[in-house]
């Protein structure tokens, strides 16, 4: 069992860690955090990773991909340098299978559990405990991290192994990220049929065609407020390990392939730190010259 007095570490403080923070201080739990971005840091300061190892035995990862997670916990001035106390690292991030599942056998040769939980949601659902974490690790390890695991979502499923909570999660975001595109869409045709958007999306919701995006993401695109919940870059980022795992497999995705270059026309137009909903703006723009 984890020492309940001691404080809990959150690596990365952006949109989706803040909210993680936000429910475990509400929970009544000490947290302290470091992100590479000093404005990032205020209200959660710690200075340097290795700092955060040595005060903490449970670890939170809300960082931007993999790679992240490498560097935070096994690079230079890591937070697994010499003289840490983690035994259990929760990786929130939306990884690649292939680099977590050898990375989980790494840390358990040290006796430290790493736990994946993507969360399937925005980070205001996530705030609100209404997101869906989809687990992948060892039963026992899962288990001796539970009552944490409850605070962080009280919606858990999981999907199996190291590596598992990655690809169900890529695989989740695959039929999310087209449901936001088509939303978008429709609101582009909609509105050159001469409907409004407030009439289009009153007409989604009371139809068949209502979706979880369209309550998600509907309103935003009517009032055109694209303050992010969800950036269009780090979907793309999911996007790209979507086509690299369907590669590997011999399989294709040419619906996502379509969207994978919709998000890269928009992040060039600079539109990247949008809101996912902020790809309307890239449809009215046009469809990208196919290369």
């Amino acid at each position: 069992m984890s020492d309940p007095g001691l404080p809990i570490g959150i690596v990365g403080l952006g949109l989706v860690g803040r909210a993680l923070a936000g429910r475990l201080r509400a929970a009544g739990h000490a947290v302290i955090g470091y992100d590479l971005r000093p404005e990032a840091r205020e209200g959660f300061a710690v200075a340097e990773l290795r700092a955060l190892g040595r005060q903490c035995e449970q670890v939170v990862l809300a960082v931007f991909d993999t790679a992240g997670v490498l560097q935070v916990l096994e690079g230079d001035a890591a937070v697994l340098a010499q003289g840490h106390r983690v035994r259990t690292v929760i990786d929130c991030s939306t990884g690649d299978p292939d680099l977590l599942a050898p990375l989980s056998t790494r840390l358990a040769q040290r006796g430290i559990d790493l736990v994946e939980a993507p969360l399937s949601g925005s980070s205001a659902q996530i705030a609100d405990g209404a997101a869906t974490m989809l687990l992948g690790g060892e039963t026992a390890a899962i288990a001796r991290c539970e009552p944490l695991l409850q605070v962080l979502s009280p919606s858990r499923i999981h999907v199996g192994g190291a590596g598992m909570g990655a690809r169900a999660k890529l695989a989740t975001n695959l039929v999310l990220g087209l449901n936001r595109a088509v939303l978008a869409e429709g609101f582009l045709f909609a509105q050159a049929q001469g409907l409004s958007a407030a009439t289009f999306l009153e007409l989604v919701l009371a139809t068949p065609a209502r979706s979880a995006a369209a309550e998600a993401k509907g309103r935003k695109m009517v009032e055109e407020d694209f303050s992010p919940e969800s950036r269009i870059r780090q979907h793309l980022k999911d996007v790209e390990l979507m086509l690299q795992g369907a590669r590997a497999a011999g399989a294709r995705l040419p619906f996502s392939e379509t969207h994978a270059a919709l998000m890269r026309a928009a992040v060039a137009a600079g539109d990247g730190d949008l809101d996912n909903a902020g790809l309307l703006r890239q449809l009215r723009r046009g469809l990208p010259h196919p290369h």
